[in-house]
């Protein structure tokens, strides 16, 4: 049986969400045209409790060390979130829908993720949370869009356009090594540092303009693949539960969000 959607519109823009495939957008529409590539991997997933790459599959908490399924080679990739039945929340509307998750095996400890997707006539905000019904543990939070590098119609691909403070070098295991370069002409499977928050833009010359930002201070892009450009806001670098750990305790719940903005051009 196909997944369930649920769908949400404002003015011009359509959002299909896919609650039991992670919890994942499926597929975003502006004016009738589709920004996301499609495919049941594609779309555009949260990255929960952790982002990007974790190391060997493993991290500390205190003096614990816990084990992750070792899903990229030797590491552990993209958390568990996009891989799980999402439940809806009650109080949906036409341009706002809430759904959560229990965290449960793999990750070793108890807790609770919502995801709140706002949508309006000119933009999109998606808030992730994550809270622990117990003991305090490391947690990361965010979003792996693949957007369309070309739109179909005829126009040229995407430019990315932002100015980071700097780049995460990248080591032979697509890891970041600890140290900060000035940042590298593309291609890119690379992390870049933005301490005043995510500010990047997509343009599709003639055709779409899209804002994308976040109080995150760390942003993935991915442009590797001649099918799409990926732009992730993450609440911290690949290996951050090992190198930068965010603690979610019972009364500091971890919280970050997304704004995609859009303007025609044509």
């Amino acid at each position: 049986m196909a997944d369930q959607t649920h769908v949400l519109r404002a003015g011009g823009a359509a959002l299909t969400i896919v609650p039991e495939n992670g919890c994942r957008i499926g597929s975003f529409t502006v004016d009738g045209f589709e920004l996301l590539r499609q495919g049941s991997h594609y779309g555009s997933f949260p990255m929960v409790p952790w982002c990007g790459r974790t190391r060997n599959g493993q991290f500390r908490n205190g003096d614990t060390v816990h084990r992750l399924p070792q899903d990229a080679g030797p590491h552990a990739i993209h958390g568990t979130g996009r891989n799980t039945a999402w439940h809806a929340a009650p109080g949906a509307t036409d341009t706002t829908a809430g759904f959560y998750y229990d965290l449960a095996e793999p990750w070793p400890y108890p807790g609770r993720v919502t995801q709140l997707f706002e949508l309006t006539e000119s933009d999109l905000t998606i808030t992730l949370g994550v809270e622990t019904y117990g003991d305090s543990f490391p947690a990361q939070a965010g979003w792996h869009p693949w957007f369309l590098r070309n739109l179909g119609r005829g126009g040229q691909d995407a430019q990315p356009s932002f100015t980071p403070a700097w780049q995460e070098e990248r080591g032979e295991d697509h890891l970041p090594t600890g140290r900060r370069i000035d940042p590298q002409p593309s291609p890119w499977d690379d992390c870049f540092g933005m301490p005043d928050g995510v500010d990047v833009t997509l343009t599709w010359p003639g055709e779409l303009k899209l804002h994308i930002t976040s109080p995150a201070e760390w942003v993935v892009v991915y442009d590797e693949q001649p099918e799409a450009v990926c732009v992730e806001p993450q609440s911290g670098p690949p290996n951050g539960l090992n190198t930068h750990p965010r603690l979610v305790t019972p009364i500091d719940p971890l919280e970050v969000s997304t704004t995609w903005a859009w303007e025609s051009l044509g």
